[in-house]
C-alpha cells in the first residue's frame, strides 16, 4: 500500500517560485496560463498489513506534523492499494 501526500502553499501565501516558473514557461512560448503554483510530493510505502483507514490516519499525521508547515501550507493525502 502506498500513501501519496501533496503539499502546496495556501492560496493566500505568495508563491515566488511558482511565479518564476510561470514566467519561464511563458518565455518558452506557452500561452493561456493564468497561474502556476508549486508544491511538494511524497510517496510513502506502508506495510502491507495496515488497513486503509489506519494508513490514511498515519499518513495524515505525518503530513500534518512533519511533511508540511500548517501555517503556510495545505496538504492532501491519497491512499493507493
Amino acid at each position: 500500500m502506498k500513501a501519496k501526500v501533496y503539499v502546496t502553499l495556501k492560496p493566500s501565501v505568495l508563491d515566488p517560485q511558482g511565479k518564476a516558473i510561470k514566467h519561464s514557461v511563458e518565455l518558452l512560448g506557452y500561452n493561456g496560463i493564468d497561474d502556476i503554483r508549486q508544491g511538494k510530493y511524497f510517496e510513502i510505502a506502508l506495510e502491507s498489513g495496515l488497513n486503509e483507514d489506519n494508513a490514511r490516519t498515519e499518513a495524515t499525521r505525518m503530513a500534518r506534523e512533519i511533511l508540511s508547515n500548517p501555517i503556510i501550507e495545505d496538504f492532501r493525502v491519497e491512499i493507493e492499494k
